[in-house]
């Protein structure tokens, strides 16, 4: 299965950050969350990869087309200054391009590489934010036995937010914490099955009307995983992120240390 990227979003909420980063180039450590994301799937032999560019797509362009693997691999300098690598990263990766708009919303940018999907029966899609520890076959192979157009990730928010109940005059009856009532989000890690395209109407947003007239029609359904998962919406999220790798302690980091089966 290929899998498709969905990085072409302004990232507003990280502007804080840099201006100019388009999310996706955020760095984790010595890296972007776009090439933690890429080698997660690739860990598990997922490899060939559609980047649905927008804002600022010539930086990952750049970024790729002038890869430095020394960055993340071992390797052997000698002294006349040649060097040897020990390893290597995306050396079997495949990389599609695509411009697909600055403006354009996630079912856009689908639609506008659909082309590179031809035939292709299933494939998987991620907004490229967000990291996990799931053992990806398990997701896969849910999805398999479903045989419905569409599977989604559902996973517990990493933080916690409250829950304020407020009567007609303003009064507060109650404060809750949301992670503690069950509260369940759209983890954004799909697969999809080519017919997702006869679901999409001009101007809708995936989640929206195609994903509900999927549920209409029985073709919806979510593998819930409940251990880790984050999301990078914010500058705080990832501060989180980048602790958690500056610690040795980051659990999406499966080619270093397998995810458990859930």
């Amino acid at each position: 299965m290929k899998v498709v990227l969905f990085c072409g979003g302004l990232g507003m909420r990280l502007r804080e950050f840099s201006e100019n980063t388009p999310k996706p180039m955020v760095p984790i450590g010595y890296r972007p969350i776009i090439w933690h994301l890429m080698k997660y799937y690739a860990h598990f032999g997922y490899k060939e990869f559609i980047l649905c560019l927008g804002y600022r797509a010539d930086l990952i362009k750049n970024y790729f087309i002038n890869y430095n693997e020394w960055l993340s691999n071992d390797f052997v300098l000698s002294g006349d200054g040649s060097t040897k690598m020990l390893n290597t990263d995306i050396h079997d990766w495949k990389i599609t391009f695509c411009e697909t708009g600055v403006s354009s919303n996630i079912a856009q940018r689908l639609m506008a590489v659909r082309e590179h999907l031809q035939g292709e029966e299933y494939f998987m899609a991620n907004y490229a934010d967000n990291l996990c520890s799931m053992h990806l076959p398990s997701l896969v192979d849910f999805a398999m036995e479903r045989k419905k157009v569409a599977c989604l990730l559902s996973v517990t928010p990493a933080q916690t937010f409250h829950s304020v109940d407020i009567d007609k005059d303003g009064r507060v009856k109650g404060i809750h914490d949301m992670t503690q009532t069950g509260l369940v989000i759209n983890g954004g890690f799909f697969i999809l099955r080519k017919d997702i395209f006869d679901y999409i109407r001009p101007g809708d947003e995936l989640v929206h009307a195609p994903f509900g007239r999927l549920i209409e029609k029985g073709e919806l359904v979510s593998y819930r995983y409940d251990g880790f998962f984050a999301a990078m919406d914010t500058f705080k999220e990832r501060q989180h992120l980048e602790d958690l790798f500056t610690k040795g302690n980051a659990p999406w980091e499966v080619w270093k240390t397998p995810a458990v089966k859930a």
